[in-house]
């Protein structure tokens, strides 16, 4: 599907607040409350929109520690690769895993407490995995910027 402007017009503004009726991005395109009721349905047929989600403040949950964890797997055929990524994905303090080229095979991007919880994870979830062969964790200083928004 290809995207017009209205299209990425209304998608960032989606992005940037779901919760807007309607009436207030048909203002906002000078398009009918019908035709953008129209276009966002397309826009979710398509899969452009996959789904809507709250954002939560991590740090007013206690959940405000983030590990960058780097991994290699000890064999790369594709049996070890599915089942670590089957494995993983079952983790709930794993909010991203990426495959990627270079030194590592994976990046987690982990969310814990504190420092205890995610020593925790590490020993007692992560490293119990199998295949794993190696870790390097980096822990987030600050956050710069963190966007869901993609137009």
């Amino acid at each position: 599907m290809t995207l017009d402007a209205i299209d990425k017009k209304l998608l960032f503004l989606l992005q940037t607040d779901s919760k807007k009726t309607n009436k207030e991005l048909s203002l906002k395109l000078n398009l009918s409350v019908t035709a953008v009721y129209e276009r966002i349905k397309k826009l979710e047929r398509e899969g452009i929109i996959k789904n809507y989600v709250a954002l939560v403040d991590k740090s007013k949950i206690e959940k405000g520690f983030v590990v960058f964890c780097h991994l290699k797997l000890i064999q790369h055929t594709k049996e070890f690769l599915t089942k670590f990524e089957n494995e993983v994905i079952q983790l709930n303090e794993v909010l991203e895993c990426h495959h990627v080229s270079g030194d590592y095979d994976y990046i987690l991007k982990v969310l814990v407490k504190d420092m205890e919880a995610y020593r925790e994870f590490l020993v007692t979830k992560l490293t119990s995995l199998q295949h794993i062969g190696s870790t390097q964790s980096m822990f987030m200083i600050s956050e710069v910027k963190n966007s869901t928004v993609i137009f």
